[in-house]
């Protein structure tokens, strides 16, 4: 596959679903996010106090449970457990959606804080399989400030090294450093628009808003 779509969860339910019906038939595979579901266990969270682990797997789970939900609504996809599945199911001419959690316990590749999220779990699978990475989320890419404050601007591209002091923006805190560590880069785009979409995958781009992150 060419590329790993990371399907935010603030696009849940209605955005991700017209999302990933446009995606059907490419060379793609979508990793969901865990959205509202996820947002509420940190909330628990900060009440409870739970273990690391635990608060770092039931988030996983989040994403599956919407992973689910989302490949049930979308003709011509398909809820896939393995990357075995997810080439086969591109072969089809499926679009998969990657139930993650058996994988990512299985591998368990990055540190269980909240600094980590589907953003970087997303490019840890992207990177294993070679594929690039397209986070698809409900702003236009990461802005010099705040987008809700008067006078922003889309920053079009910037380093994942310049990154790293910007804290926790539109992607989470941890993904700039993995970045840096994969030698790698990505796209970060608004999902609510899958002609920009489109237009990046099939490297049609010139017009469109996004942020590339770059890591090399």
């Amino acid at each position: 596959m060419d590329w790993i779509v990371k399907v935010g969860g603030s696009l849940f339910p209605q955005e991700a679903v017209n999302l990933s019906k446009a995606l059907v038939g490419k060379s793609v595979m979508v990793i969901c996010g865990g959205g509202e579901l996820a947002n509420l266990l940190r909330q628990y969270d900060e009440k409870m106090d739970f273990s690391d682990t635990a608060a770092h797997k039931s988030a996983i789970l989040c994403m599956d449970i919407l992973g689910m939900l989302l490949a049930d609504k979308i003709p011509g996809a398909e809820g896939v457990h393995s990357i075995d599945q997810a080439e086969k199911a591109i072969r089809e001419g499926k679009l998969p959606i990657l139930i993650s959690s058996q994988f990512l316990f299985g591998e368990d590749p990055l540190e269980h804080s909240w600094r980590v999220t589907s953003d970087s779990l997303s490019l840890y699978i992207a990177h294993q399989l070679k594929a690039k990475l397209l986070i698809a989320t409900d702003v236009d890419g990461i802005y010099d400030h705040n987008p809700s404050k008067d006078g922003t601007q889309l920053i079009r591209n910037i380093s994942a090294k310049k990154l790293l002091d910007f804290g926790e923006t539109s992607v989470d805190e941890f993904l700039a450093g993995l970045l840096l560590q994969y030698g790698s880069s990505c796209y970060v785009i608004n999902g609510k628009y899958p002609e920009r979409v489109l237009s990046i995958i099939e490297g049609k781009s010139e017009d469109t808003k996004y942020t590339l992150i770059g890591g090399i």
